[in-house]
């Protein structure tokens, strides 16, 4: 079933997110309609709290090339642990504010542990867009925006497109 994504301005996107004890029933079937209200956007990655869900569960699919097989990864409680000095600078854009993009700088390749659908320990080591998307998405987690790495300025800027398409959305 596909979700509703939160805009921004909206508090939930600015929580940081419970951790997940236990891999029910009902948090498989939220992320499958994570996964299928990422694809509908389209995106490539989407946090619980877009969808007004605070639980540590993201799902990601970087995969773009034409003809190559989807990877959906579906991850509860991911986890940076350990990151490359080196840098990769990607124009970031977000579900939760549409249509705003933005060079952000972060670490080229990530290690993060999670728990699979099934409630098994994975541990992966990601590179480039898949690093920055895992990163992105983990933030939104803790409940940092890709525009909290901007400088003030352009994030205000931002706001308030996303303010006044707020409210052009709730007259119709």
């Amino acid at each position: 079933m596909k979700r509703k994504i939160l805009i921004h301005p909206d508090p939930r996107l600015k929580k940081v997110c419970a951790p997940v004890d236990d891999i029910t029933d009902a948090l498989r079937a939220l992320a499958d309609d994570m996964l299928e209200t990422m694809y509908d956007a389209p995106g490539i990655g989407l946090a619980a709290p877009q969808i007004g869900v605070l639980d540590r569960l993201i799902v990601v699919d970087c995969v773009k090339e034409e003809g190559e097989a989807p990877r959906p990864l579906v991850m509860f409680n991911p986890e940076v642990i350990s990151a490359s000095d080196e840098t990769n600078v990607y124009e970031e854009g977000c579900l939760s504010i549409p249509d705003q993009y933005a060079e952000v700088t972060r670490p080229k390749v990530v290690e993060v542990a999670w728990m699979d659908r099934d409630g098994k320990a994975q541990i992966e080591t990601f590179d480039g867009l898949w690093a920055t998307c895992v990163q992105h998405e983990i933030d939104h987690l803790n409940g940092k925006l890709f525009i909290d790495y901007l400088k003030p300025l352009k994030r205000q800027m931002i706001t308030r497109k996303m303010q006044k398409l707020k409210r052009e959305q709730a007259r119709t």
